[in-house]
């Protein structure tokens, strides 16, 4: 398996174990938005440009979800 199919996916996995558990703690927000970047990172690698733009604009509403769950 190439390395680059190894990076996806861990960083496709870490955004489905953060997203399950941020429910918990405002951090797991945190950790999603840092693997939505990863993510985005395996898409512009890949050659997936729509990809890794959308994983770019997840991990924007991750972090401003997580501004806003901070204030309350």
């Amino acid at each position: 398996m190439a390395l680059l199919t190894v990076f996806g996916a861990l960083a496709v996995s870490a955004m489905l174990l953060f997203y399950a558990l941020e429910a918990r703690s405002a951090w797991f927000l945190v950790a999603f938005a840092g693997a939505c970047v990863s993510s985005s990172a395996y898409g512009f690698l890949q050659g997936a440009r729509p990809f890794g733009v959308v994983e770019l604009v997840w991990s924007a509403i991750a972090l401003r979800r997580w501004q806003v769950r901070a204030r309350s």
